[in-house]
């Protein structure tokens, strides 16, 4: 990653609700080495099988194929989610608010750390941002569509910039979701994000490498 630019994680799923297939057949693995090989600071990758037609195996590969951390994107609920991340190869874990109490989030986030793993605390609403109020988090994410509908909407950089002056300043912030030009990672930029996460607007691309470049070279706050 070159300094002074805002880093853009990339996201491998192999399809989703809205978008239906992603890869058009590319290999996700090749295509998370060439990603790494071009900057990317962490690869995310999605496992969730049902909706988005991840697995274990897809993170557990790219794990091994790269030399970077890699974030597991999933449904996490239980101690044995987490276990499980770390038996796969994840650096990190994706913990969302929408779809866990406070109790059992609190719970997950210091049990995901005492197992190694950095937990993103993912928000879409003012309210989530209270719940985790008080809790010393390194990376909080907002959501720009809204999970628990299967990100079926059309989201935007709108909901960053609503969200970012709630999170607190000493966690790093970091864009989720519809984000597809460089125009909405300068926004995201503006709004406080310190992050943005990638998945369609690369994927898709016929040239993924590329569209990876043009998105991290917006200049960071920082």
């Amino acid at each position: 990653m070159r300094a002074g630019t805002i880093p853009v994680i990339p996201d491998i799923k192999c399809k989703s609700p809205k978008e239906g297939d992603l890869l058009g057949g590319r290999d996700p693995i090749q295509l998370a080495k060439s990603l790494a090989r071009a900057g990317a600071p962490v690869i995310s990758v999605v496992t969730e099988t049902n909706h988005f037609g991840g697995c274990a195996k897809l993170l557990r590969q790219i794990a091994q194929a790269t030399e970077i951390p890699v974030l597991r994107k999933d449904f996490i609920t239980t101690r044995a989610h987490l276990r499980a991340s770390v038996e796969m190869g994840a650096s990190a874990i994706l913990l969302i608010a929408a779809m866990l109490e406070k109790k059992q989030l609190l719970f997950l986030i210091e049990e995901a750390m005492a197992l190694g793993l950095e937990p993103l605390v993912e928000v879409h609403q003012q309210e989530e941002l209270q719940i985790i109020a008080g809790i010393a988090l390194n990376l909080i994410g907002i959501n720009n569509r809204k999970i628990m509908t299967g990100e079926m909407d059309n989201g935007n950089v709108s909901t960053t910039e609503q969200l970012a002056g709630f999170v607190p300043a000493n966690a790093l912030l970091v864009s989720e979701s519809g984000i597809a030009s460089s125009q909405d990672v300068e926004r995201a930029k503006k709004a406080g994000a310190q992050a943005v996460l990638v998945g369609t607007a690369i994927i898709r691309n016929p040239d993924p490498v590329r569209m990876y470049q043009q998105l991290s070279k917006v200049e960071s706050m920082r």
